[in-house]
């Protein structure tokens, strides 16, 4: 997903010669040809985020479209004022890329997890906001970005995510129906945990259910209207995430269906609001917080039960 995104970006650099990249001690290797290619263009500004952000800031101002690379709590947390200040209160196309979304890192721990970033982006007006399940999407968004006229953050995993889309186009905006379904259940997702909500699915048409899977590659602003659109008939909204239940997706989706008039329940499906102790690689995580597959189909299952 990473390299997708990426990679979109460094062929845009071939056809343009506005945008501008800067690394902050990260991506090593990531970057060699375009260093080589266009030394005048690429700047690893080592482990001084703030500082990063304000001359990312400043590139932009003087015209240069500026991506921004490290992994998020280099990208976003250390560096929260200057990309408040600096960034989205100035309206800049700045492009932050977050390599390490969710518990991509595990077993690095909580230092290096990104399980809050969705509740520090929705306080930043100005800021689009994206978060792809896969490679497809990673390339979506990477365009959106090149075009953008104001800041976009895209949180990415980079775990060799495989292709869920069949359909190399569409509109990234816009939430993405993967599977239509016929049981009055749907499951909503975003980022590389859309891999276990697809083999959930998968499970539980095994069994003769057949949930509506929907992805949600961009978060802010969120697409209302469509989310309510997709929704309608579906008596069951499940949505999974790595991420803080409290202030995630599922949240602003509540916010959402409690301003509408659609009956449905509502299961979020995520982290507890607590610091992360245990220590296992990204499918221990999830089966701690039981956003892996088989706890997917569980909850699902008990809600056709009902």
């Amino acid at each position: 997903m990473r390299n997708a995104f990426i990679d979109t970006v460094l062929q845009a650099c071939t056809e343009r010669d506005d945008i501008f990249v800067i690394s902050g001690d990260a991506g090593l290797g990531v970057f060699d040809k375009f260093k080589d290619e266009h030394p005048e263009r690429f700047l690893n500004l080592g482990a001084a985020e703030q500082n990063m952000i304000g001359f990312a800031a400043g590139m932009a101002m003087a015209g240069y479209k500026v991506l921004v690379y490290n992994i998020i709590p280099f990208v976003l947390y250390r560096c929260y004022e200057q990309v408040r200040n600096d960034i989205c209160y100035q309206n800049l196309p700045v492009i932050l890329a977050g390599i390490g979304s969710g518990l991509t890192y595990a077993p690095a721990g909580m230092t290096h997890y990104s399980i809050e970033d969705l509740s520090l982006t929705r306080t930043l007006p100005n800021l689009a906001v994206f978060s792809p399940i896969d490679p497809v999407e990673a390339r979506l968004a990477a365009e959106f970005s090149l075009t953008s006229t104001s800041p976009v953050y895209v949180r990415l995993a980079k775990r060799g995510e495989p292709d869920i889309h069949s359909v190399q186009q569409f509109d990234i905006t816009q939430p993405q129906v993967l599977i239509e379904g016929s049981t009055p259940v749907a499951l909503l997702c975003h980022g590389s945990i859309a891999e276990e909500t697809m083999h959930a699915a998968r499970m539980l048409a095994k069994e003769g259910l057949h949930p509506r899977v929907i992805s949600v590659p961009m978060l802010q602003p969120l697409d209302s209207s469509a989310l309510l659109h997709h929704l309608k008939g579906v008596g069951a909204v499940v949505t999974v995430e790595e991420h803080y239940r409290s202030c995630g997706f599922g949240a602003s989706l509540r916010e959402v269906i409690m301003d509408s008039d659609l009956s449905c329940s509502l299961t979020t499906l995520g982290i507890p609001s607590r610091f992360i102790h245990e220590i296992h690689n990204t499918s221990g995580m999830r089966k701690l917080f039981k956003i892996e597959a088989e706890s997917i189909a569980a909850t699902v299952k008990q809600l056709c039960a009902r």
